[in-house]
């Protein structure tokens, strides 16, 4: 029975590691915290709050507070620009900023999860997040 557990576990664990590595947009480590009390991150205190990190990633980072202990990373480099030709990154629609845009392939993708809305195969590269409860927001690949 432990090794039928162990098994199951392994197999989750090793198809979870392929997930993002078939992401076409490049796999740049980081490992970066931040502290979301600080005036660059103040939109992160309240759930739904959503701020860019410039410098990580390919194109940066763009966080999401899904919950009251959850957060979201994605990089900003549409798995649609294969090339690396669109100058510029993902942003959050006006109307409803829970919905990127990318101005080169008119594809949309999903703040909450990542996953492509329109024009689109791929989801977004998403990372790891981890929250100390009360200020401390670790984000790492």
């Amino acid at each position: 029975m432990r090794f039928a557990i162990l098994h199951i576990t392994l197999v989750f664990a090793i198809s979870s590691c392929f997930k993002n590595q078939q992401n076409p947009v490049p796999n740049i480590p980081f490992d970066v915290t931040i502290d979301i009390n600080l005036p660059s991150y103040n939109s992160l205190l309240g759930v739904g709050g959503w701020c860019y990190i410039e410098g990580y990633g390919s194109r940066g980072l763009i966080v999401y507070r899904k919950s009251v202990d959850e957060f979201m990373a994605f990089d900003r480099h549409s798995p649609n620009d294969l090339e690396g030709n669109c100058f510029l990154p993902l942003f959050p629609d006006t109307e409803n900023f829970l919905v990127l845009h990318d101005t080169c392939s008119s594809a949309t993708f999903s703040l909450y999860d990542g996953s492509p809305l329109s024009n689109a195969d791929i989801g977004l590269r998403q990372y790891q997040t981890l929250f100390d409860g009360i200020n401390s927001l670790r984000i790492r690949n």
